[in-house]
């Protein structure tokens, strides 16, 4: 995906974020983040949003804190939201390919596209829990972005040494996206997991298989990925599944 497409994205996602908190209340539980309500979720997006901007408006080369997020509630904390998401994406768009900034993952072939691609993401799972909060269906995302998030969850987040997921022994988890054709082999054991994209000799553990929506909505922990079914119906009773399930979470 190119770098506009990202910003476009984010443009998009983020208003359907506002819409879902806005006809959901400030007040309302959100399933998909124990102990959140629909306030905490748009602090810390709007707040996620400022930090990114910041990075590559002011071209920022070290790591900083989060800026605060006001204690604000109804249509002042979406007014605030709203703001921050605008600027962002303005930001995004108006900076120039070659920006230098510190980013946090080494997934992207550019500053500017690594915010671009993880604020998109960003925007995105915390749509999902907006809407889970309204206790809607959630949108449709393309199956090229879902295969992108999934492949950023994989290759960026759980490569890094803070990943919990872990295995005593070693283990093999093969993905396959049943309508992009993406593939990917996960490597588990009690380092940081492994992901090689792509196929392999390596006989897998586990095989999980589905559209690259419900793997991209299931692996950030979304919808159910264990279950007592066998597929994104009714997830997968696997042990490996609930080992994803406990350790894998992002916020």
């Amino acid at each position: 995906m190119k770098i506009i497409d990202f910003v476009d994205t984010l443009a998009r996602e983020g208003e359907l974020m506002a819409e879902a908190a806005e006809q959901a209340g400030t007040d309302a539980l959100v399933p998909t983040c124990p102990d959140w309500r629909v306030a905490d979720l748009l602090r810390h997006t709007g707040a996620v949003h400022r930090w990114a901007a910041g990075y590559v408006g002011d071209r920022v080369r070290e790591p900083g804190p989060f800026p605060d997020a006001p204690e604000l509630t109804g249509p002042e904390l979406l007014a605030w939201f709203r703001e921050g998401h605008a600027a962002l994406v303005r930001t995004l768009g108006e900076a120039p390919a070659d920006v230098e900034c510190w980013t946090f993952l080494p997934t992207a072939p550019s500053p500017l596209g690594f915010w671009a691609r993880r604020q998109a993401h960003e925007t995105t799972v915390h749509r999902f829990d907006a809407q889970a909060a309204l206790g809607v269906p959630f949108s449709a995302v393309t199956p090229q972005f879902a295969e992108d998030g999934v492949d950023e969850l994989l290759t960026g987040f759980h490569a890094r040494s803070r990943s919990r997921v872990r295995s005593a022994e070693p283990r093999v988890v093969r993905i396959r996206a049943t309508d992009t054709g993406a593939v990917w082999t996960v490597h588990l054991s009690q380092e940081p997991p492994r992901t090689v994209r792509g196929d392999t000799d390596a006989p897998a553990d586990l095989d999980l298989t589905g559209e690259a929506a419900w793997l991209y909505t299931a692996l950030w922990n979304r919808l159910p990925l264990t279950g007592t079914g066998t597929g994104p119906d009714g997830g997968i009773d696997h042990p490996l599944a609930r080992l994803w399930t406990e350790t894998s979470p992002i916020i």
